[in-house]
């Protein structure tokens, strides 16, 4: 599913009690993922109870192969994000 499409399904979604634009939801869905995107930003994690939580994430400088011609490279550190599934969506996959 993509982000677009992600908007689209809030928008058409049955149980929604009133109805919206989608610009509405599109401007919703934005700020959320720019929220997360902040918080994220400022070494703070982000718990979304029944779904997961996002969490940045030191990695450490390594060794790697360029898979091509087999030489040793050097990648630097950097910080990622971890997603920790939660329970309910475990559940609801599984």
């Amino acid at each position: 599913m993509t982000k677009q499409e992600l908007i689209q399904a809030i928008k058409d979604h049955p149980g929604s009690p009133y109805r919206v634009r989608k610009g509405e939801v599109e401007t919703v869905v934005n700020l959320a993922l720019e929220l997360i995107t902040s918080s994220l930003a400022n070494d703070e994690d982000v718990a979304l109870t029944g779904f997961g939580k996002f969490a940045a994430h030191d990695r450490a400088a390594r060794t790697g192969r360029n898979p091509q011609t087999g030489e040793a490279i050097e990648i630097p550190a950097s910080i990622t994000v971890k997603f920790t599934p939660g329970k309910g969506l475990k559940e609801a996959v599984n």
